[in-house]
């Protein structure tokens, strides 16, 4: 009878040994994909794959997440010509998997835990004492740069932007190319040729100056620093889980047609 209990414990315990195996592997990121990664996507979308001066974040945007991985292989595949993301017919098929096996590492990684707050409260906050709406709104909506940014952040991520922004006032411009396109977004690069911008989506659009009939900017109002002061616990949670809310609902401002035309990446024709 002994004998047998202690053969039981041991199968168990194998199990279990077994499990905790798998699931530290599971915790652990593909390195042959990693490598591939940071050789092949790293250039444009950033060693984190956050972004970087010439691609933007395909690890947080809920629209990249959301991808199947087939979908993600054949984009690296194929690439996406029209927004200046070039194809890897040439890539193996083992390195192409080993890529969207770490992207999904990166992705898992990135998440965070749900913010609890009342979205109600939250609206009346974002309008009222929390002062939000002065430079982040249009009429009786978040702008659509606040939404592009909580679309691709989680809860913590949004909470501590508010409670320790980063960098000074950003500049933002609005360039019209000579064929009559218009191109809006903060300011990412600048040089004496070309003029770079990211607009409310996270897409970045390099721009030929010569190519441009006109660029108007504008210099937001510092984020304010004393949030931390001017809101208690409860009421910043509110105020994230309203921005959260707006950002999963689509909620974005309604723009004329002209604006809602698909601009292409680049105007340097």
């Amino acid at each position: 009878m002994t004998r047998r209990i202690v053969r039981m414990v041991g199968l168990v315990l194998l199990s279990l040994g077994a499990v905790g195996t798998a699931l530290g592997q599971g915790a652990q990121p593909d390195l042959r994909g990693k490598s591939v990664f940071e050789l092949r996507c790293a250039t444009c979308h950033g060693l984190d794959g956050l972004g970087g001066e010439h691609a933007p974040d395909v690890i947080r945007r809920s629209a990249v997440r959301a991808l199947s991985d087939q979908a993600l292989l054949n984009l690296i595949h194929d690439g996406i010509p029209e927004l200046g993301m070039p194809g890897f017919p040439d890539m193996s098929q083992e390195d192409r998997h080993g890529i969207v096996a770490y992207m999904r590492f990166l992705q898992g990684s990135s998440a965070g835990g749900a913010m609890q707050g009342d979205p109600a409260r939250g609206l009346d906050l974002f309008f009222g004492k929390a002062g939000c709406s002065a430079c982040h709104s249009h009429g009786q909506s978040i702008s659509e740069g606040l939404l592009g940014f909580a679309r691709d952040h989680q809860a913590g991520e949004i909470r501590n932007a508010i409670l320790n922004p980063a960098g000074g006032p950003q500049e933002t411009a609005t360039a019209v190319a000579r064929d009559g396109r218009k191109f809006s977004g903060i300011v990412r690069n600048e040089d004496n040729a070309s003029l770079q911008l990211q607009d409310g989506d996270g897409r970045f659009y390099l721009l030929m100056k010569s190519s441009l009939a006109s660029v108007g900017r504008k210099t937001g109002e510092p984020m304010p620093v004393d949030y931390g002061q001017r809101l208690n616990t409860t009421e910043l949670n509110d105020l994230v889980s309203y921005i959260l809310r707006e950002a999963r609902a689509g909620a974005i401002p309604s723009r004329t047609s002209e604006e809602n035309e698909e601009p292409h990446p680049h105007a340097d024709d």
